[in-house]
């Protein structure tokens, strides 16, 4: 793998909040944070140069998660680096409620990298959540770095089926909003569910997740998270 670039600095992590919360804890902290998202391409965002992919993995009905985050060159995605977490879980499966789960874990890994992105892909939603605040709106603020949902499915919302090429895209809407976007990655596989997280635009991110297709219905950086932490798991 290749060594880190030099010129950016290491993340550093906004405490936002504590992870001991219950239900309704939980759905306060979302409700209030989500005034807090960004959801365009600020000054802030620049050239993009480095992107990260972070995935979760878990066994059926276990309390250890395993979390992967890597970080390739955009747009030619090559890797630069690689790291790990693991870390037991104690909040409850509650759907809306999954980045209470994976967030502590996810941000582990995201301490162990020895440089900053200029972007974050994660596996699961920005603001295509029932509160406008999925993981990766919510991790979007702890790292104050511009972050994009990529869902394998719908977690909220209605849309008509985009076209059958790479690119080919419909507005998801969810009561009178657009808060995603329904996208084509390859012909002849279902489509994927774009999001911002925070910093940046629907746009932006609908035209990043493109960018960094290949020949598989997933955008490398998550891609290659998902590889990286099953293998993780596996060798466990």
């Amino acid at each position: 793998m290749a060594a880190p670039r030099p010129g950016k600095q290491p993340l550093s992590l906004r405490l936002l909040h504590s992870w001991d919360v219950d239900y309704q804890e939980a759905v306060s902290i979302q409700n209030t944070l989500k005034k807090e998202l960004i959801l365009h391409d600020g000054v802030k965002i620049g050239p993009v140069n480095v992107i990260a992919g972070a995935d979760i993995s878990y066994g059926r009905n276990s309390d250890l998660f395993f979390a992967a985050v890597v970080v390739l060159s955009y747009p030619d995605m090559q890797p630069i680096e690689e790291v790990h977490a693991v870390g037991r879980v104690f909040f409850p499966y509650i759907p809306g409620l999954l980045s209470f789960r994976e967030g502590p874990v996810l941000l582990k890994a995201f301490e162990n990298m020895q440089r900053a992105p200029d972007i974050v892909m994660f596996d699961g939603q920005g603001i295509a959540h029932p509160r406008g605040f999925g993981l990766a709106a919510h991790l979007g603020l702890f790292l104050d770095i511009p972050a994009i949902g990529c869902a394998k499915s719908r977690l909220c919302g209605e849309h008509r089926e985009p076209g059958p090429l790479p690119g080919d895209h419909e507005d998801l809407l969810h009561q009178g909003r657009v808060i995603g976007s329904v996208l084509r990655t390859k012909t002849g596989v279902s489509p994927v569910f774009v999001s911002p997280g925070h910093r940046i635009s629907l746009e932006r991110s609908r035209e990043i997740t493109l960018k960094c297709c290949r020949c598989y219905r997933l955008p490398e950086p998550i891609r290659q998270a998902h590889l990286a932490v099953n293998r993780l798991r596996t060798s466990a």
